[in-house]
């Protein structure tokens, strides 16, 4: 009997293997590891602020924000959840609080982004990336989303907003760097695509999340194998949304 060709991949820490094989892409890939204590003390300590995230997951549920503040000594560590946030004085003490916190399921430790704000909330973007009918990879839709006041993801099923990128880009960049972003964006996207594809050839389209730090460098938070096409109905130009589509369904069986 033939073997399934896998369409989707759940687990994030096996999408980032994939996706560090491409030497253009592993450059925007935050330093990531599997969530245990050594990797929880050294990230924070190397890093001062970092992600703890399952590796299976969506709607960025169960994402811990942990940040360490040495200029704080009775409470240096500090984790938010949602809209809580709790405090640390030992890294022992907050390893076995973030273990309740994960229910002993497999968490990843990720290298925090300070990410760029829109009215003071963080933002990142969804690069919609697919092959078309001609089989290639094409990025067919960007849309930025904005946190919930107070909540450290930005996906809409937890709250975020949806954005133009030009919107949300417009204090930070003219127009001719807008431009030389979105293609920066389009081609990490489609590189990402290539990647991933070359080890699971089923997959057809992926979501990839990237966030700008304070230097505008792109980081990749995130790939989805099962990205949500109906977030781009949100924009004026019904084109990209119909395109979309179009493509969804050249590859139904």
């Amino acid at each position: 009997m033939k073997t399934p060709v896998r369409r989707h991949v759940l687990s994030k820490w096996v999408k980032t293997q994939a996706v560090l094989q491409d030497a253009r892409v592993k450059s925007h890939i935050p330093e990531t590891y599997p969530f245990c204590y050594e990797t929880l003390k050294w990230m924070l300590h190397r890093h001062h602020m970092i992600y703890v995230k399952p590796d299976i997951g969506t709607y960025g549920n169960g994402v811990i924000k942990v940040e360490w503040n040495p200029g704080h000594p009775e409470q240096p560590y500090i984790y938010h959840l949602g809209k809580d946030s709790n405090s640390c004085f030992d890294v022992e003490v907050l390893f076995g609080e973030l273990l309740n916190q994960t229910e002993k399921r497999r968490y990843l430790v990720q290298k925090g982004i300070r990410l760029l704000k829109y009215q003071d909330h963080p933002f990142d973007f969804r690069v919609m990336v697919q092959m078309n009918p001609g089989k290639k990879w094409e990025t067919t839709g960007i849309i930025g989303r904005v946190a919930e006041e107070g909540k450290v993801v930005t996906n809409v099923h937890n709250g975020g907003r949806l954005e133009t990128v030009e919107c949300l880009l417009a204090s930070y960049l003219d127009a001719a760097g807008l431009l030389e972003m979105m293609e920066l964006l389009k081609e990490i996207g489609v590189c990402s695509a290539r990647a991933l594809h070359s080890q699971y050839k089923g997959i057809r389209d992926i979501g990839v999340d990237i966030a700008l730090d304070q230097e505008l460098y792109p980081w990749i938070l995130e790939i989805n194998t099962c990205p949500d096409p109906y977030i781009f109905r949100h924009f004026e130009d019904k084109r990209i949304f119909s395109k979309i589509i179009r493509y969804k369904r050249a590859f139904r069986r």
